[in-house]
C-alpha cells in the first residue's frame, strides 16, 4: 500500500509512522511521500533523511485559494496513494480531494473525539483546553476525513491521564508518547493489512485476525 503523508510542522508522528515501518509494526506499507504546506516544516527534513520525497505546497505561492488546492490536489494525485495520512496538516482538506479518495484518508486528532474538536481546536490549544475544564482524561483519536472538521467515523481512540500540575506542553507530549505515537501506526498497519471491519451500527473497528 502506498501512503502519503501530510503535515505542517515538525513531524513527530511522521517520525512515528517512519519507526514502525522499519521495525515491522506497519507492514505492507511503502511511504510514497510527505507534503508540506510550510517550506520550513521540519517535517521535510525528516521525510528526506529516510528517503522518502518531499513536496512543499504553500500558500503563499498561489493568488487564490482555489489555485492553492488545485496544485495540493495536484500534488497528492503525483504520488498515486492508496491512504492519505493526515499527520498535524493544518490545512482544510479540499472537497474534492475528500469525494477523489473517500475512506482513504484518515487524520490524527489529540483528543477523545467528539471532546475538543472541531474549528480551533489543534495543537496545543486542544490541551490548554482539556487543563481548562478540568477533565481528569484526554487522550487521541484516529479517524476518517470527512468534509466536516473533525466528524468522520472513529477509527481508533486511547485515553490518557490528565496529571495534577500538567501544562499543556507537558500534557501534549503525553498524549503524543501515548497515543498518537501508537494509535496512529495501529490504524496505517490495519488499513494496509485489511483488517479494518464495520459493525451492525455502521461503526468501524480493527481485527486481529
Amino acid at each position: 500500500m502506498r501512503v502519503a503523508v501530510l503535515v505542517s510542522g515538525g513531524g513527530t508522528n511522521l517520525q512515528a509512522i517512519l519507526n514502525a515501518v522499519n521495525d515491522g509494526r506497519i507492514t505492507n506499507v511503502t511511504i510514497c511521500g510527505v507534503i508540506s504546506n510550510r517550506p520550513d516544516a521540519f517535517a521535510l527534513q525528516r521525510a528526506e533523511r529516510a528517503g522518502v520525497p518531499g513536496i512543499c505546497v504553500s500558500r503563499k505561492a498561489y493568488a487564490t485559494r482555489a489555485e492553492f488546492e488545485e496544485a495540493l490536489l495536484g500534488a497528492v494525485d503525483s504520488l498515486k496513494p492508496d491512504l492519505i495520512v493526515l499527520a498535524g496538516f493544518l490545512v482544510i482538506i479540499p472537497p474534492e480531494m475528500i469525494r477523489r479518495y473517500e475512506r482513504r484518508i484518515i487524520n490524527i486528532h489529540p483528543s477523545l473525539i467528539p471532546s475538543f474538536c472541531g474549528d480551533g481546536f489543534y495543537g496545543l490549544h486542544v490541551h490548554e483546553a482539556v487543563l481548562a475544564r478540568g477533565v481528569k482524561v484526554t487522550g487521541a483519536t484516529v479517524h476518517y476525513v470527512d468534509e466536516g472538521t473533525d466528524t468522520g467515523p472513529i477509527l481508533l481512540q486511547q485515553a490518557v491521564a490528565v496529571q495534577p500540575g500538567d501544562t499543556p506542553e507537558v500534557l501534549q507530549r503525553r498524549v503524543m508518547e501515548q497515543a498518537e505515537w501508537i494509535i496512529l501506526p495501529q490504524a496505517i498497519d490495519a488499513i494496509a493489512n485489511d483488517r479494518v471491519s464495520r459493525d451492525s451500527n455502521g461503526n468501524y473497528f480493527l481485527t486481529t485476525d
